[in-house]
């Protein structure tokens, strides 16, 4: 199997992992659904569904590396620490920041007329 095909197996296990574990990969999952449901009612213009569809996948890509950390966190200090937590809660809080973001730029597009 070539380099490309297991890196890439890789990643997808990476991404099936965060899936199966972590419920607010879920929740966005629940959300970006529901977003592309309603920009399909609403017929958004190819822009709008671009910028839709980057958001989507900065949060997945977000949530992603805040489960990277998290996973780190918690090999290198078993125990409870001051800094592991707040490598965790910083990590948490980039893609709270994101998220925020994302639901204002989606109302945005929604409610602009271009």
């Amino acid at each position: 199997m070539s380099r490309f095909l297991i890196a890439l197996r890789h990643a997808i296990n990476g991404i099936c992992y965060g899936f199966r574990t972590e419920r607010h990969l879920q929740y966005h999952l629940f959300a970006a659904v529901t977003v592309f449901i309603i920009g399909f009612i609403s017929e958004l213009s190819l822009l709008k569904w671009m910028v839709l569809v980057l958001l989507v996948a900065a949060i997945f890509s977000a949530e992603l590396m805040n489960t990277a950390i998290e996973a780190v966190v918690d090999l290198v200090s078993p125990d409870e620490h001051p800094l592991a937590k707040v490598a965790k809660d910083t990590a948490a809080g980039a893609v709270l920041v994101l998220s925020i973001g994302a639901v204002l730029i989606a109302i945005l597009l929604f409610l602009s007329e271009y």
